[in-house]
């Protein structure tokens, strides 16, 4: 059976690798396309974890491109409010899967981490052009995380994570788009706790109470790479390296380790495109 960690790291992964990153040059591109998004890859359990797994997924890859709602790589959906060459303001919507504890040693006996989503604004600011199809932006999502187990909904807590990222639309010429991006992860005590808390109930001889507190969760270096095989057709790989170094609740007998990793490839197929095309 698929561990249920995976699936939800997956998920995020491939919408963020699949990246269809605007490049310097305005370009017509289908209104919209639908496709499958599919890869492998080994993902930590969830921040500072002990563990990692190795495992795949394929999933729905939907595309709209409108000038108000969108659904694309930035969020499943999302309301873009203000948007120029170099700035955006939207409100979007993102999601991850649920993940089984039993899978993971430092969480055994305890709940489930559930279905997740991330609601709120984002700001886009290109703050420097380095050439033709090359730019540095600046990224600050604010969201909302609920987590729900389809008979109820909770809400989380909130996250911040601004990011740093210089992207090249045209890599050595090749038709391949590159991300690299350094991004902090901020999280309030209700997101905290409920990675790291351990309440009374789930106290073992290993595994001591402890109380989530809010602030720094960590941060991220990220670099993806998309190189199209074909008009419908793209692989994509992603690396990262997590660093928890300093992370307002490295003493909770969750938190495993300082430093992780993430690595992976896939495949994007987009199997029908619009004839109604749109400057992007």
């Amino acid at each position: 059976m698929m561990n249920h960690n995976f699936r939800r790291a997956a998920l995020v992964f491939i919408a963020a690798a699949s990246l269809h990153m605007t490049p310097a040059l305005a370009e017509e591109k289908p209104l919209f396309e639908l496709g499958v998004a599919g890869g492998v890859g080994y993902i930590p359990d969830y921040p500072a974890a002990g563990q990692s797994h190795f495992n795949g997924i394929a999933l729905p890859f939907p595309i709209y491109r409108g000038d108000f709602f969108r659904s694309d790589s930035k969020g499943l959906l999302r309301g873009r409010l203000v948007h120029s060459r170099d700035f955006e303001l939207d409100i979007s919507l993102a999601g991850s899967l649920d993940t089984d504890s039993d899978d993971n040693d430092a969480r055994l006996g305890m709940p489930d981490l559930d279905h997740m989503a991330e609601l709120g604004p984002r700001i886009q600011w290109t703050v420097a052009r380095a050439a033709k199809w090359a730019k540095i932006d600046l990224e600050l999502p604010i969201r909302a995380v609920f987590s729900t187990d389809f008979s109820s909904v909770e809400h989380r807590g909130f996250l911040i994570e601004p990011q740093i990222a210089y992207q090249h639309g045209n890599f050595f010429d090749s038709g391949a788009k590159l991300k690299l991006g350094i991004s902090a992860l901020i999280a309030d005590e209700d997101l905290q706790d409920y990675f790291y808390q351990v309440d009374a109930p789930f106290v073992t001889s290993a595994r001591a109470a402890y109380d989530g507190q809010g602030g720094y969760l960590g941060s991220k270096l990220r670099l993806l790479l998309q190189l199209p095989l074909s008009k419908t057709m793209k692989v994509f790989m992603a690396a990262d390296l997590n660093s928890h170094h300093g992370a307002a609740n490295e003493d909770s007998p969750l938190y495993r380790e300082d430093l992780t990793y993430g690595a992976g490839v896939g495949l994007i197929w987009s199997f029908y495109q619009s004839s109604q095309t749109v400057n992007e």
